[in-house]
């Protein structure tokens, strides 16, 4: 069994990548909360719903998040009455938000509406959020923006979103992490897994929320030998959103060794892309093995090519 460690859209596309060169039924994600919002009543929870988007076929290539043939009207009428529109909901992404309110009202857990959304949406990959509790990734502002002085700290949608992520940060922390448990099945997987694999997402407010779970690096750190992480940094830069930036505003280097610095203690082996080949040797200095690949998805045959060597390299 594999096991990969999700955000949003990077891992959508590495998971895939698997799905085309593994059984599905083999693998299990476990997927970030950090970034789970209530808007309008509703529970939204962005990372399960790209990844579950993805793996169904029916994500949104134009939008990058979302639902494919998407429609906008109960927004455009938000709007219209003056309502909250910032975070675009279509009319086919409502729905799945409120399906999983109602559910989550009615007493039932995250993971539980999780597994039946992906049985629904005729999903073989086993998704998990990584806790059923709530972890909330909460940002703290270093400039002054629409929503306060330096020093405010925000909602990570409020920041992602709201401010497009285009604000310097000066800290990031998971709310309600510090008491929150694993998710039933999460601590098993990593356990018995063959292979884990980090997939390319942001390692401070993707993968970050989820070693914040008691539990989960301590699991993961025993599992190091079986661990492989994919850099989304490419050159010195994230290919889609702020985790260059991020970085290097709390201190860690923008670069595959940065990254390195931050996994080394829990993964045993980065993957680095050919551009960033010069960086062998650094990556290696933080005690990782090191394998140059291409590793830009840009169509579904190179998420192929990735998914497979990934799987080779611990085999």
């Amino acid at each position: 069994m594999l096991v990969a460690l999700c955000g949003g859209v990077g891992a959508a596309r590495m998971l895939s990548g698997l799905v085309r060169v593994m059984p599905p039924e083999e693998i299990t994600a476990i997927v970030n909360v950090g970034d789970d919002m209530v808007l309008h009543g509703l529970h939204i929870s962005p990372d399960l719903d790209t990844v579950t988007y993805t793996l169904a076929g029916l994500d949104n290539q134009e939008t990058g998040w979302g639902v494919a043939g998407e429609s906008w009207n109960a927004m455009d009428e938000l709007g219209r009455l003056g309502g909250e529109d910032w975070f675009r909901l279509g009319d086919r992404d409502l729905a799945t938000h409120l399906f999983r309110t109602g559910r989550l009202r009615r007493g039932e857990t995250l993971s539980e509406v999780t597994a039946d959304i992906a049985e629904r949406r005729g999903i073989g990959v086993r998704l998990l959020p990584v806790s059923d509790e709530p972890v909330r990734t909460r940002v703290t502002l270093a400039e002054r923006t629409s929503l306060g002085p330096p020093g405010t700290e925000v909602d990570f949608q409020d920041y992602f979103v709201r401010l497009q992520h285009n604000v310097a940060v000066s800290g990031v922390r998971f709310e309600g992490a510090d008491t929150a448990r694993p998710a039933p099945g999460v601590l098993d997987a990593l356990e018995s897994a063959e292979q884990i694999v980090v997939c390319p997402s942001n390692p401070v407010v993707s993968i970050g929320p989820l070693l914040a779970v008691p539990g989960l690096r301590e699991t993961l750190v025993a599992a190091r030998q079986r661990t492989v992480a994919v850099s989304p940094i490419v050159a010195g830069a994230a290919l889609k959103g702020p985790a260059d930036r991020l970085m290097a505003e709390l201190g860690t280097e923008s670069s595959v060794v940065g990254v390195a610095r931050l996994y080394s203690r829990w993964v045993g082996t980065l993957v680095i892309d050919t551009a960033d080949r010069q960086h062998i040797a650094g990556v290696e200095a933080e005690g990782m093995r090191c394998v140059v690949a291409s590793t830009v998805m840009s169509s579904p045959e190179r998420a192929s090519q990735l998914a497979r060597l990934v799987i080779d390299v611990v085999a």
